[in-house]
């Protein structure tokens, strides 16, 4: 189930593990989240001391965050190819992840998936043996009604994602609303997120199923890599 998260320190080392793949002249996809953040933080600490690098934001965070650290940036429009992108992860079970908590699992997977490489980052809270957390279903607003109901008929119990300081729901940054099913264990990713794509409505939906190349693990002592 969710966890309380790990600390800043295992979230550092993480992110700095991952942000040492990125080598001169690299388009970089740069996720969204507390860890992703510190990947970010480290890659303009590389192009301030000379590294050749772009980067291409996968939210409104992630931008305005890149552009403070001084990551110069681009888009998909005007790349031919992205070498690689690193992302944090709600959950991960072996190269599947659950995303979608910071509500931008929609531009994150189209970044991810476009990248050659996907090197996921995270703490030891984040690992699951099968995976269990909620999934985050991006919306149209006017299909809130009836995607909960083909959610509810898939076994999911679907909940219309609150704003933490402000009345009303969480808003994407593509105008549209998140609901988040829990569906208990999920013994079959690709399954399930063969039948969320399929719903009429539902934009995007925060199962990754295989795309982690690399679990980047921070620890309060190092940084476990596993490969895929």
């Amino acid at each position: 189930m969710k966890s309380t998260g790990g600390s800043d320190a295992q979230k550092r080392a993480a992110g700095e593990s991952a942000a040492e793949a990125v080598e001169d002249g690299a388009v970089v996809g740069l996720g969204t989240g507390s860890t992703a953040a510190h990947a970010i933080r480290a890659i303009g600490r590389k192009v301030d001391s000379g590294l050749d690098a772009r980067g291409i934001p996968t939210s409104f965070q992630s931008r305005e965050l890149a552009k403070r650290a001084g990551v110069p940036l681009t888009t998909l429009d005007e790349e031919s190819a992205v070498d690689l992108a690193i992302d944090g992860a709600d959950q991960f079970s072996g190269p599947h992840l659950v995303k979608g908590g910071g509500a931008a699992h929609a531009r994150e997977k189209i970044v991810d998936a476009a990248a050659d490489r996907l090197l996921v980052v995270a703490d030891p809270s984040k690992a699951a043996d099968r995976l269990d957390h909620s999934v985050p279903v991006e919306v149209l607003p006017d299909a809130r009604t009836t995607v909960a109901a083909e959610l509810r008929s898939l076994g999911g119990s679907p909940t219309l994602r609150s704003a933490e300081r402000k009345d009303g729901p969480v808003v994407t940054d593509n105008g549209n609303l998140v609901l988040d099913c829990d569906f208990g264990e999920i013994p079959a990713p690709a399954e399930l997120a063969a039948d969320l794509a399929r719903l009429p409505g539902a934009v995007e939906h925060g199962l990754f199923v295989g795309m982690a190349d690399e679990i980047h693990v921070g620890r309060e002592d190092g940084v476990d890599v596993e490969e895929f």
